[in-house]
């Protein structure tokens, strides 16, 4: 008999569970932790730049060469692409669920050098980003100047150079995304009656431009093959790029034979100033820069926000005067209340199922031995859950919550039958222990086997449903496995060594009044049951009646993917009419958030002009995000997600002639964008927009 090796030697059992456990602590300091299973089908994004062309020479001379060659990469499931006025294009392909995201980059290089030879100049001297595109906005953070007195140019360049990269580099983030970016750039505009004048066109300054803006390579003097007498070696450098806006005001477009120079500040307007003004952000109706940060596949994303926390905190120290920083939105906040409540509702289970136990078994001895098996049957199921390259997240940790129930069942059933054979045949400990493991060990084994036919087909699901509650599966049969082996070795081991006497129920007090309530109950139950096996007919209106209802109360109840929740912040995205300037775009964006912030329960508003969630970029467009107060302090109903939703949206249908609407995020970021689907227009015959 198996369980006879750890009766015999019950420190071999205990060491079992001992290393069991040991594997689990080890694995929940290194498991990454989630808010879901990463489920969401990888993708790569391509960005092109096409300075001064709109939306429809962008589509024709920059889109339609990629997409052609893109058709048919491997594994593409389908690709969508953003073709705008200011001369972007961006281009999105999905992948099929499980596929490598560094192969789906690496072939989407090779069939974008494929496209290079058909692209104009201009976006190939701009040159084409191409990266695996993160959705799991780990956080958002805003750089602001609380005295107004540095710039957004200044802003933006400070965080592009001393932040940005700081923060991409730490692990765990992926991507770095900056919202209002302004980059230093010499902006020269032309003036066409000037050069009409003097007979140039704009080709021309351009050219001028291009040949004394150079970084030139000079080489040395003095270096070999030269004659002996040469002591010295010099190697010569030149100033190089221009730098300030009086140097680019001097460059020479064109002489004439009597001495006459044309130089740029002539005929243009020389300043520096921001690279691209598509979009700018506000915080609280103030100007701000903002930053996206996105956690990388499979990254721990509490430690990755402590990490960014730490890093900016240190960054911060050497901050320039009237810089500061704000996490806008930190999706770890939401994670770390869902696994505190899932963390004290699995103690709050666990000192439940101990309770009962224990007023059912009546002995601290007998609750012991099942009781055991709760930690070494919830902390083992971490070490294969890391082993297997899954996350702790809502999901795999609800499945524990649920698997505590069944964790005890087995060990529950040697304790019993140890009792039994005890109390009625007045056999020893080691010997009732022996012979009850004969009797049980066949039915724990089956047992443990309908328990896995019943769960594990949920992890061979497909599609993105299967990767969703896969783990959820593995992590209940994993732990119904370990409460098994728990079962067969520690179970028995624990009975023949702690039960020394034969275990009695209560005569007297609390358990005896409970004990008669449960024998009456059983004597009731069996009569009532007696009673129905009787009048059959009556039996099967019953169940028919229940079978109905349950079939009507799941007809009436709504259902979806998964449910919406409160997570703490919202969208607002914006669209006034069209041909609308950004700089009244701006102005709305700033009012709507200064109003905003001032609504209870609100901490605080980012805006962002000239992008739009559904729309893409252009300048009538605009986005927001609304980051709520911790849930403690909006304990009202009125103050919930869904009622400042609400309240949101009846401040926007008053303004005039803004198309703005407030809505809830979706459970998982990238599945829709608001509720779980995304809706496309296609145009099979190609009609216009």
């Amino acid at each position: 008999m198996f369980s006879r090796i750890f009766i015999d030697r019950p420190r071999l059992a205990m060491v079992i569970s001992i290393i069991i456990t040991l594997a689990g602590l080890i694995a929940l300091t290194r498991i990454p932790v989630a808010k879901f299973p990463s489920i969401l089908p990888p993708q790569v994004r391509v960005r092109a730049y096409y300075p001064g062309a709109d939306a429809e020479t962008v589509a024709k001379t920059v889109a339609a060469p990629i997409e052609k060659e893109m058709n048919g990469v491997d594994n593409m499931l389908y690709m969508e692409s953003t073709s705008s006025n200011d001369g972007s294009y961006m281009l999105t392909i999905t992948f099929a669920v499980g596929t490598n995201p560094d192969i789906n980059q690496v072939n989407v290089q090779n069939r974008i050098q494929l496209a290079l030879p058909r692209l104009p100049d201009e976006v190939v001297a701009q040159g084409l980003d191409i990266r695996k595109r993160s959705l799991n906005m780990l956080a958002i953070l805003v750089f602001y100047s609380p005295k107004g007195t540095r710039s957004k140019i200044y802003l933006s360049n400070y965080i592009d150079r001393y932040v940005k990269d700081d923060l991409v580099r730490l692990k765990g983030i992926s991507d770095a995304y900056i919202y209002g970016e302004r980059r230093y750039s010499m902006r020269i505009w032309l003036d066409p009656r000037r050069l009409t004048a003097m007979n140039l066109t704009p080709q021309d300054v351009i050219a001028a431009i291009r040949s004394q803006n150079i970084q030139a390579a000079l080489g040395s003097l003095g270096a070999e093959p030269i004659g002996k007498e040469q002591q010295l070696q010099f190697t010569l450098r030149t100033k190089g790029r221009l730098k300030s806006a009086d140097e680019f005001k001097r460059i020479v477009i064109r002489t004439n034979a009597s001495g006459g120079v044309v130089r740029v500040g002539d005929v243009a307007r020389v300043k520096l100033e921001g690279e691209s003004y598509i979009t700018s952000s506000f915080l609280n109706g103030r100007p701000s820069i903002g930053m996206a940060l996105y956690r990388a596949t499979g990254a721990n994303a509490l430690d990755a926000m402590k990490e960014v926390r730490e890093e900016l905190k240190r960054l911060s120290k050497h901050f320039p005067r009237d810089v500061d920083y704000k996490i806008i939105m930190d999706s770890t906040r939401y994670i770390r209340a869902s696994i505190h409540e899932i963390i004290l509702t699995l103690f709050l289970t666990a000192f439940l199922v101990i309770l009962v136990i224990y007023v059912f078994l009546q002995n601290w001895r007998a609750t012991l031995i099942p009781s055991a098996a709760v930690p070494v049957s919830i902390i083992g199921t971490f070490a294969v859950l890391l082993a297997l390259g899954m996350s702790a997240n809502t999901i795999s940790l609800f499945a524990l919550v649920l698997a505590i129930g069944l964790v005890v069942d087995d060990a529950i059933v040697v304790v019993e039958n140890v009792h039994r054979l005890m109390e009625e045949e007045g056999l020893q400990a080691r010997e009732a222990t022996i012979k009850s493991m004969e009797q049980v060990t066949g039915p724990i084994v089956a047992t443990t086997l309908v328990l896995l036919a019943v769960f594990m087909p949920i992890a061979f699901v497909p599609g993105i449903s299967g990767q969703l509650y896969r783990q959820f599966a593995v992590t209940i049969c994993v732990s119904v496995i370990i409460s098994a082996i728990c079962a067969l070795t520690l179970s028995p081991a624990l009975c023949a060594t702690l039960f020394t006497s034969e275990i009695r129920l209560h005569q007297r007090g609390p358990f005896a009044l409970f004990n008669k309530f449960l024998s009456l109950s059983r004597r009731g139950y069996v009569a009532v049951a007696g009673w129905l096996l009787r009048k059959l007919i009556i039996l099967g209106v019953m169940f028919l009646l229940v079978v109905g209802s349950s079939f009507l109360l799941f007809r009436s109840i709504p259902r979806s993917f998964l449910p919406l929740e409160d997570q703490g912040y919202f969208f607002i995205d914006f669209q006034l009419p069209e041909g609308a300037s950004q700089a009244r775009t701006m102005e709305v964006l700033k009012k709507i958030g200064a109003e905003m912030k001032k609504m209870e329960g609100v901490e605080d508003v980012i805006t962002v002009s000239g992008y739009s969630i559904f729309s893409g970029i252009a300048p009538n467009v605009g986005f927001g995000l609304a980051n709520l107060k911790d849930w403690d302090q909006r304990k009202r109903p009125d103050l919930h997600l869904q009622a400042l939703v609400r309240k949101t949206q009846i401040k926007l249908m008053a303004l005039p002639y803004v198309n703005a609407f407030a809505f809830s995020p979706p459970a998982i970021l990238g599945l829709g964008t608001t509720g779980g689907f995304d809706f496309r227009l296609e145009a099979r015959e190609g009609q216009s927009p």
